[in-house]
């Protein structure tokens, strides 16, 4: 059976329960022989006593709630339950029940096909009578205030708010690439010696770390100094750059130069040190060892500013961009958070596991923050301008179109063709359809539709193209057959 007929079978079954709505409340098992004396009585004569706030509480009797108030008294005018038409030959001819006229007799599968007399469907379903003033023609329906207090329904204005959704995601620390520093040889050298310094040590910019010698920078640092203190060159600016810049190419630290140039000797061995503030990550020199050109001696990195690298869902891409605050959590650290910006989402998703991988910056100033350490990060993706929203429960979603309910007051409701932007926080952003203050039905909206067949209503949304219902007041019945 398709979805459209499980709905409308659903409101056949719920329009004739309507009569036996008492089997569940409160009601004593006598509830029928006191209905029966009430239908029989005055129409102003209380039917049964509600709830004073509007609760599914009802007594056959008067009586009082737990702090002191009466409920209170509901006519039969009021609301009096609505009865099926069936195809008995004496009710085919009525066409008025009590003060109501039958308008038109609609399908009750929910289908868009109506009748101006008593008929079946094609299972044999008894057409559902529909009254004058519980039908109009802009497509609003109808329902008794007590049917709305029975049901729950609540409605609250459409107003502006801020919605703010947070893309919770997984990642690592990783080093900052651009504060990592290598210190290797670039001619055959020895290590003579090297400082009280070990891998995890926190080094100082200019701290020494090892003495090496090396012929190749004692043959420059010699050429060097026989240029800038001879008689004949001595003074003069262009003499001695080249050689200069030989011992600059072999990466002899500037403080070992300038030490050459002051005390105008050659020094046996060159003292090297830490190019920056940061953490000895490998250390592989060793005293008395042989250095071959390109061999890595120190590894050291600045840990002050780190990246978290995070896997974004591919679904949540389109929500964030470069610049965008972000909160970050180390699992090693609870109830401590890092604030940090987006600063590079990589042109590239993993087709394995459909995610992006996207860079935070963060900054790590007592260097909690390690690399390689597992962290959560929370991707702020609302915007600060407020937007037009309904709860997310407002929304009656058909798979191609979404609608919501508007309360027009004195119990009628009329659906609303929406269109959505983004969810957040249990609300959902309207970028057309509706206005500011517009009163939406956030509560009990599916029961409404089950009870009043809004499906009729809305069936433009469930089907690929229009369907014309009959004219009501006509014989002929032109719409869809279920």
């Amino acid at each position: 059976m398709s979805r459209s007929r499980l709905i409308g079978a659903a409101a056949a079954i719920l329009a004739a329960a309507g009569a036996g709505l008492f089997a569940g409340s409160a009601l004593p098992p006598d509830n029928g022989r006191l209905l029966s004396a009430a239908g029989a009585a005055d129409a102003s004569a209380p039917l049964y006593y509600q709830d004073p706030d509007g609760k599914p509480l009802y007594s056959p009797t008067p009586k009082k709630t737990e702090d002191g108030r009466d409920y209170v008294a509901v006519p039969a005018a009021v609301d009096a339950p609505e009865q099926p038409a069936t195809m008995n030959a004496a009710k085919n001819a009525a066409t008025t029940q009590g003060d109501r006229k039958i308008k038109y007799y609609r399908n009750p599968m929910g289908l868009p096909d109506t009748s101006a007399v008593p008929k079946k469907d094609s299972m044999g379903m008894d057409y559902i009578p529909v009254y004058e003033g519980n039908d109009s023609d802009d497509g609003s329906v109808k329902l008794s205030p007590g049917r709305i207090q029975r049901s729950g329904v609540k409605s609250e204005p459409a107003e502006r708010r801020q919605i703010r959704t947070l893309v919770r995601v997984p990642g690592t620390i990783q080093l900052d690439e651009r504060r990592v520093s290598v210190i290797a040889m670039r001619a055959e050298s020895y290590v003579q010696k090297v400082a009280d310094v070990t891998t995890g040590s926190r080094v100082a910019k200019g701290q020494p770390l090892m003495d090496i010698y090396s012929s190749a920078v004692s043959s420059a640092a010699a050429e060097y100094l026989a240029t800038i203190t001879s008689k004949a060159t001595a003074g003069i600016e262009p003499y001695g750059r080249g050689s200069r810049q030989r011992l600059v190419n072999l990466d002899v630290p500037e403080p070992a130069i300038a030490e050459m140039e002051k005390s105008r000797a050659v020094p046996i061995t060159i003292q090297w040190s830490s190019p920056r503030d940061g953490i000895v990550l490998q250390r592989n020199a060793i005293e008395g060892m042989r250095a071959q050109p390109g061999d890595v001696l120190f590894r050291i990195a600045d840990i002050s500013l780190v990246w978290a690298i995070v896997d974004v869902a591919e679904r949540d891409l389109g929500n964030i961009a470069v610049g965008q605050p972000v909160t970050v959590r180390a699992r090693s650290h609870p109830g401590r958070s890092f604030n940090g910006r987006i600063s590079v989402i990589y042109p590239q998703v993993n087709k394995e596991t459909r995610t992006a991988r996207v860079r935070i910056e963060l900054e790590n100033a007592d260097l909690a923050l390690l690399p390689d350490m597992y962290v959560d990060a929370e991707i702020d993706t609302g915007s600060a301008a407020p937007v037009l929203a309904v709860a997310e429960s407002a929304v009656l979603d058909t798979g191609s179109r979404q609608a919501v309910l508007i309360d027009k007051g004195q119990g009628r409701f009329e659906p609303r063709e929406v269109k959505l932007g983004r969810r957040g926080d249990g609300y959902v952003e309207i970028r057309d359809g509706l206005a500011e203050g517009d009163a939406i039905v956030t509560s009990a909206n599916f029961l409404i539709d089950a009870e009043s067949n809004l499906r009729a209503a809305l069936k433009g949304f469930n089907e690929a193209g229009p369907m014309q219902a009959d004219n009501p007041t006509g014989e002929k019945a032109t719409g869809a057959k279920p």
